[in-house]
């Protein structure tokens, strides 16, 4: 059985990756049924005018599943992130970002294999800004102790499921000590009454910077709150190639949305230079979801055609051009899709 998925191709160079990732789909067998919507600026040239159409957030609801590409976000003006508004909207509390080492793919650190886990709706990105005076404006951290304990259980759990070894908080409580106080509380009662299995750290978030370019090799998970995981999980991307080879998960109840990490690059698109990968390790990570929230094998079987195509095509020095090699986007894909 085929489980619808909607597709939005968002923004920039978004398209172009978006069909590299279905056609690639289709070669591993994925029992992926696509149904295309619109969200970004696309969306916002549609019928409905809107940059998240209610259109779009329906059928993400229905199906329970999403594949996104890279939507524009202008920088200091204009409209509120589009992606902020999905994990708002469709409460979709878990942000999860695994980065590992991949063949083929030179950078200074090796073995490299760890996960960042951000709490999704809450913190300064609750979007909570008040003009105070003509020359002052405040902008509103907010910590509520449900979301807190529903991300620790969230994590703890995960790292169950995936036979993870160790957690760790990235905090500032030192100085928020409410907020980022509320969260080590939580992460610490659910650690002691259900996961005491699992072994527990906490880090100032500063030090874990310094810790994280050492040495990343000595962290397993990382939990944060929302502004400090954004900022953690891109320079994680960057200890093994950048954002166009790490994949992103925003997970909550109802629904689920996969989606490329990295920008929309409109400088490039339309010129079959685009690394499709990042999209591609998002939609391998959603199949793997779908096998084991709905229990479907062959969804499983998909996603491990689809990784070892894609590590052998690295292994074999067949790169795009933001990782050193020769290919575009087009023929990057058909070297994927011959070794599936």
């Amino acid at each position: 059985m085929a489980h619808k998925v909607v597709a939005i191709p968002g923004d920039g160079i978004g398209p172009e990756v978006m069909d590299a990732v279905r056609a690639v789909m289709r070669a591993a067998d994925a029992p992926v049924e696509f149904e295309t919507h619109e969200a970004g600026l696309a969306a916002l040239e549609g019928p409905e005018g809107e940059l998240l159409p209610a259109s779009t957030k329906s059928a993400i609801l229905a199906a329970g599943l999403a594949l996104k590409g890279p939507c524009t976000t202008p920088i200091g003006t204009g409209f509120r992130s589009v992606n902020v508004q999905l994990r708002q909207t469709l409460k979709l509390f878990a942000a999860v970002r695994p980065v590992r080492s991949l063949p083929g793919v030179q950078t200074r650190y090796e073995d490299v294999d760890l996960v960042i886990v951000r709490e999704n709706t809450e913190g300064l990105y609750s979007g909570v800004e008040n003009v105070i005076t003509e020359d002052v404006v405040a902008s509103m951290k907010v910590a509520t102790r449900p979301a807190c304990r529903r991300i620790a259980k969230w994590t703890f759990r995960y790292a169950t499921q995936r036979r993870r070894k160790k957690v760790t908080v990235f905090h500032k409580a030192n100085i928020m000590k409410m907020t980022d106080g509320m969260f080590l509380e939580e992460a610490r009662r659910v650690h002691k009454e259900d996961y005491p299995n699992i072994d527990y750290e906490e880090m100032i978030i500063d030090a874990a910077q310094m810790r994280l370019v050492q040495d990343p090799t000595q962290f397993d998970i990382i939990l944060c709150e929302n502004l400090y995981g954004d900022v953690v999980s891109d320079l994680c991307a960057g200890l093994v190639g950048g954002l166009g080879v790490t994949p992103g998960a925003n997970i909550g109840d109802e629904c689920a949305v996969f989606e490329a990490v990295h920008g929309s690059a409109p400088d490039i698109a339309g010129q079959n230079l685009a690394n499709p990968l990042a999209l591609l390790m998002s939609g391998t990570m959603m199949l793997n979801h779908i096998a084991t929230t709905r229990d479907d094998e062959q969804a499983k079987l998909a996603a491990q055609r689809i990784k070892k195509a894609y590590d052998d095509t690295l292994s074999a020095g067949e790169l795009t051009r933001d990782l050193g090699g020769e290919l575009g986007t087009k023929e990057f894909t058909e070297a994927l899709i011959g070794r599936v």
